[in-house]
């Protein structure tokens, strides 16, 4: 497994990433952007990032924080205990919009079409990164063609930046992995997305991973669960083997 550290200019500065591939000699066509949870890039998350690349794309994992940083390390068990920690944590959050996402977006896909990376993309993101997985899938239709969340919150709130609201945009297949009992994607938010999405005729699925908590698919996270995690797994790797080839 490769893993090659980049820097992405950006209208704002620079990001730093990781992009992760199988092998270094074999230039990958179909690409993935893995969108960070709350607590930033780690080696949990180069660790999920590896697995996929294990799967024959080209990983890249950016840090959606890059305005702010340096920032953390932030320990993902721990770091919403402390009021401290979680202030800073919610600061780095809410400061980092959908909008600047969105716009950082398309700099990661030019920066992977710049690594070879030219064939269409799937997108996943976990908590904070789901909205924002969906939301980029909406921006750059030409070339992201999956779309999945896992545990992420606030995609179809009434905020003006809500996934939901750009759903006609979507060309990709959109898979959304939501846990059983989630503060941040309560049953009235699933409604709303399963209509806009359905009413958009976006190819989709939302499913309901009942007895999971928010972050179970994250193996450093205090919610992780083994089985719920490869269960995410086997539905992201069809979810990708199915419309990226």
């Amino acid at each position: 497994m490769a893993k090659c550290g980049i820097e992405i200019r950006t209208s704002d500065g620079i990001a730093r990433a990781g992009l992760f591939r199988s092998s270094a000699a074999s230039p990958t066509k179909a690409g993935a952007i893995l969108y960070q949870d709350a607590f930033g890039p780690r080696q949990a998350l180069d660790g999920m990032a590896e697995r996929l690349a294990g799967e024959g794309y080209a990983v890249l994992v950016p840090d959606l924080f890059y305005r702010n940083a340096p920032y953390g390390p932030f320990d993902a068990k721990t770091a919403f205990a402390d009021e401290k920690t979680k202030a800073a944590l919610m600061a780095l959050v809410t400061g980092t919009t959908q909008e600047m996402t969105i716009s950082d977006s398309g700099t990661f896909i030019e920066a992977m079409s710049a690594e070879g990376v030219t064939g269409p993309i799937g997108t996943v993101g976990y908590c904070m990164g789901g909205a924002r997985a969906l939301n980029a899938a909406a921006s750059y239709p030409d070339r992201i063609k999956a779309a999945a969340s896992f545990h992420g919150g606030n995609l179809a709130s009434d905020a003006a930046d809500s996934p939901h609201r750009k759903a006609a945009s979507i060309k990709a297949r959109v898979y959304v992995g939501m846990a059983g009992v989630d503060r941040s994607f309560p049953p009235e938010q699933s409604t709303r997305l399963e209509e806009a999405l359905r009413n958009a005729e976006v190819d989709h699925l939302i499913e309901n991973y009942v007895g999971m908590a928010h972050g179970w698919c994250v193996p450093d996270h205090s919610a992780f669960d083994e089985a719920g995690a490869e269960r995410h797994w086997k539905r992201l790797t069809a979810l990708f083997a199915e419309t990226l080839g």
